[in-house]
């Protein structure tokens, strides 16, 4: 893969700094400090990652939002030079059922736009009655069961989890299932083989669901995908059951991490905190998740392109065939986008922040999210005012290992 590799004039490969970087100890919100020197320094540079390949990294907010929004960038994994994030991604480059997120236009709109209609902003507000229902139904468990107890458990992963299967048409009974599989495709350290078996596990799963619904269609979006896309010869019915996977396990697995590391980010921040509690303002609200957003920044391993031509970037080339990182999580702490980035401060106007991504790739579910974390914080620090961690926040064990980031549990009282 000599496409990929700096030129002689720059470092050579082994002096150039590793991805991912390690966080600051003591510092579980904040990006790496190498990210920050970076930013400051070389801010379109080469890194080198898990297989000796030196990609591109982007570390600049204007510069990774133009980059997203580059037609001359490619989602596909399969084109030579894509920097995959570990082995597992490599080795799955060529399955045969891709899904349109690492598909690139004209077929990645062509598929994204079969499933976009219940994501749309005003389907989304209505379901604002039936998540409040589901909000308020977990946290009334919650108060009535121990004390303490792991808010991961009692609320943050059930939530999300009881949202995205009313909108899919799942069984929530069966949350066990996808939800075990799920951890295993997003931890980090997860084999090829352990990948592979989760991904039959539940592309299983989901292609039963679809038999199910071809013979007997509901009302939601997996029977949707069966009458009009599967029954129309569109998309096989395995190929329905892949893009089923994704909307599942998207669905549920990253608000699950926003809400339990929001909830730790706030606790320590009391000040913050109250502004949610305390507010009947929506716009206030709505705000305040936005923040949350760009300050958090889950999705911490850099969304991954690969150039179609050459592309003029900070006073740098990047040559088509080169892969690239763009690192969301540096590029919301970019002073020159926000003032004083490392404040998180939920009055701050922070809807610019790429936490969803930017362009044609932007993340679908980010109205069901933003409805969702709106609901699930003012509720729960509104009817649970005396909320408090049971543990110091050193003793929680974070999600370094993780695609998504985010506690395993976090222990709370009242």
């Amino acid at each position: 893969m000599t496409e990929t590799l700096a030129s002689a004039s720059e470092p050579s490969a082994e002096h150039l700094p590793r991805h991912p970087a390690p966080r600051a100890a003591g510092c579980p919100f904040d990006p790496p400090p190498a990210l920050h020197a970076l930013q400051a320094e070389s801010p379109v540079s080469r890194v080198r990652i898990w297989d000796g390949s030196t990609p591109w990294f982007i570390t600049r907010h204007d510069h990774v939002r133009a980059l997203l929004g580059d037609p001359r960038v490619s989602a596909d994994p399969r084109r030579p030079g894509y920097p995959h994030r570990n082995a597992v991604g490599a080795a799955a480059r060529d399955v045969e059922e891709r899904t349109f997120l690492t598909m690139d236009d004209p077929e990645h709109a062509t598929h994204r736009r079969m499933v976009t209609a219940p994501f749309a902003i005003k389907r989304v507000e209505a379901l604002r009655p039936q998540v409040q229902r589901f909000v308020d139904e977990r946290i009334d468990a919650m108060l009535a069961g121990p004390n303490p107890t792991d808010l991961v458990e009692a609320f943050a992963l059930p939530v999300p989890s009881l949202v995205i299967c009313a909108l899919l048409g799942v069984p929530y009974a069966d949350h066990d299932l996808f939800q075990r599989n799920t951890q295993v495709l997003v931890r980090a350290g997860s084999t090829p083989a352990q990948v592979r078996d989760a991904l039959v596990a539940l592309t299983g799963y989901l292609d039963g669901l679809m038999g199910d619904k071809i013979a007997d269609p509901g009302d939601d979006l997996l029977s949707t995908l069966a009458t009009e896309q599967v029954a129309t010869g569109r998309m096989t019915r395995r190929e329905a059951a892949r893009m089923g996977v994704l909307l599942l396990a998207a669905g549920h697995e990253t608000t699950a991490n926003m809400i339990s590391l929001g909830t730790v980010a706030l606790l320590r921040n009391p000040e913050q905190l109250a502004l949610i509690r305390d507010t009947d303002d929506p716009a206030v609200l709505a705000g305040a998740v936005e923040e949350l957003l760009r300050y958090l920044n889950i999705t911490h391993s850099g969304r991954r392109r690969v150039a179609l031509a050459d592309i003029e970037v900070g006073g740098q080339t990047i040559r088509a065939g080169e892969g690239i990182i763009l690192a969301g999580d540096i590029a919301n702490r970019d002073p020159e986008a926000f003032p004083d980035p490392d404040r998180l401060d939920l009055t701050r106007r922070a809807r610019h922040h790429v936490a969803f991504g930017y362009g044609v790739h932007q993340c679908l579910g980010q109205p069901l999210a933003r409805v969702e974390l709106q609901i699930a914080y003012k509720s729960l620090y509104s009817r649970v005012p005396t909320l408090a961690m049971a543990v110091d926040v050193d003793e929680l064990r974070f999600k370094h290992d993780g695609l998504v980031y985010g506690v395993y549990e976090l222990p709370v009282t009242w």
